[in-house]
């Protein structure tokens, strides 16, 4: 089963393999996406607002609400939007938050064009406030 998704190698338009056959089955995430053309690279993001300040201290779905909104601005700053990422890099400290970062990241990323991911449990990041951080690729 292939399943590719809009965009075509070539066109400058991502294509997205959510499932291609031989793979498991996809939570939310591509098992491949071929693109070409300029690549925006945005940072770890994590759960601090414009003012430094942390948000949701011990509240897992506003720290990765506030790490989306994060990647959105980053995003936006390069000429670029979340329907453009390709690529997710997930960092959690608490693995008990998985369900919560799906339904969050639900809320940002196409479900028809999910980019490639890949979540790792952390010990810590540099805040031990912080649970979530996550880096982004995106084809522009």
């Amino acid at each position: 089963m292939h399943l590719p998704t809009a965009g075509a190698r070539g066109t400058g338009r991502p294509e997205h393999f959510v499932r291609p056959e031989g793979t498991p089955p996809v939570s939310g995430y591509s098992h491949a996406v071929a693109f070409s053309g300029p690549m925006v690279a945005v940072s770890g993001q994590v759960p601090v607002d414009a003012a430094g300040r942390l948000v949701g201290k011990d509240d897992p779905a506003a720290q990765i609400t506030q790490v989306f909104e994060n990647l959105a601005a980053a995003l936006a700053a390069a000429g670029a939007t979340m329907d453009q990422v390709v690529k997710l890099t997930v960092f959690l400290t608490d693995l008990a938050d998985l369900g919560e970062f799906r339904r969050v990241r639900d809320q940002y990323i196409s479900a028809e064009r999910p980019p490639a991911s890949s979540l790792v449990q952390v010990g810590a990041l540099v805040n031990p406030d912080f649970r979530v951080e996550v880096e982004a690729l995106a084809a522009t």
